[in-house]
């Protein structure tokens, strides 16, 4: 495990210590998960859902831990910490750590305010949780990052929310080479209230190219962008849709998102989705579409399946995982 890696996410540990919190509470989640695939082009099983560098989806041990830091009359923040230990059959110890939350939030008033490892103010990921989901939004395909490290502001409006990050431009890796990543995000409609939310962003900084925890580029390269996304629930129907256009690494870049789904039986414990995603980055251009299923067989177990046909890489898998995670 990489020094580099580690010592961010305690330093947070170490700082909600000094966090006076008179009447906090403390949650802790375990998270195990096995994933299997059939990859077409190999013609053989791999334990991987996307491809054998991403960090989603490995089988893993892991665990979700939050802090709730409260003053005499209200919730002052919360510390966040979710880390996996993850198989990879390409490193010597065969194990790969991975982070995704590591963060302190304050509740500063006029917003909130979090420093460390969570999401930047861009596009759909901004407000959509996938860390242990099959199917991928763009983020996961290189259009910007699911969690970078840095700091942000969020407030939630009347009409909607707002947002604004600074953070490396690394990814789940922290790396500082010259790199960053400025984002905004504001969005209209509160989805538990309006089932709607329609959201426009900007980002522009100087990027890394990563795939999960590995770094493949140092070189930090221009990235910038413009991101409209729209998120509608009717019924027991779910249509999420993104479209980005910009530049990456000195290449153009656009691509288009939508995500249907359909939930079936009592609280919705069988889903149904379709997804269609389409990425132009330079000379690299292609559709990939992705179908799958997944049911809550209890509580605490979800059962997910996830056929996928990959244009850009000529590929094909099919993907099975089994999901558990549990409060202790």
């Amino acid at each position: 495990m990489s020094k580099r890696r580690v010592v961010p996410a305690l330093v947070l540990v170490l700082a909600a210590g000094a966090v006076r919190a008179e009447a906090g509470s403390a949650l802790f989640y375990l998270e195990l998960q096995a994933v299997a695939a059939y990859a077409r082009r190999a013609e053989k099983i791999v334990y991987f859902s996307q491809s054998r560098l991403d960090a989603m989806q490995k089988p893993s041990l892991g665990f979700d831990a939050l802090l709730r830091l409260s003053g005499r009359t209200a919730d002052r923040g919360v510390v966040a910490l979710q880390a996996r230990l993850a198989y990879d059959a390409d490193r010597p110890s065969r194990v790969e750590l991975q982070v995704y939350n590591a963060y302190l939030k304050y509740k500063a008033g006029l917003a909130d305010v979090w420093i460390g490892h969570d999401r930047p103010a861009l596009g759909l990921s901004a407000a959509l949780d996938s860390h242990a989901e099959l199917l991928m939004p763009l983020a996961m395909r290189g259009v910007g990052f699911d969690r970078d490290w840095g700091v942000g502001l969020s407030r939630e409006l009347s009409w909607g929310s707002a947002g604004l990050s600074l953070t490396t431009g690394s990814g789940m890796p922290l790396r500082l080479a010259g790199n960053y990543l400025a984002a905004a995000r504001v969005s209209r409609g509160v989805l538990n209230r309006d089932n709607f939310a329609l959201g426009a962003s900007a980002a522009f900084g100087r990027t890394l190219d990563v795939m999960g925890t590995h770094i493949l580029s140092s070189e930090a390269r221009p990235f910038r962008c413009l991101s409209l996304d729209a998120t509608y629930f009717w019924r027991r129907i779910e249509n999420r849709v993104e479209a980005v256009t910009g530049t990456d690494r000195d290449a153009s870049l656009f691509a288009l998102f939508w995500r249907g789904s359909l939930r079936f039986l009592e609280e919705d414990r069988l889903r149904l989705e379709f997804q269609p995603t389409y990425l132009r980055r330079g000379a690299e251009r292609g559709w990939e579409f992705a179908t799958g299923a997944t049911f809550q067989a209890t509580a605490h177990l979800s059962l997910r399946v996830m056929a996928v046909r990959d244009g850009i890489g000529n590929d094909g898998r099919i993907v099975v995982q089994a999901y558990y995670y549990r409060a202790l």
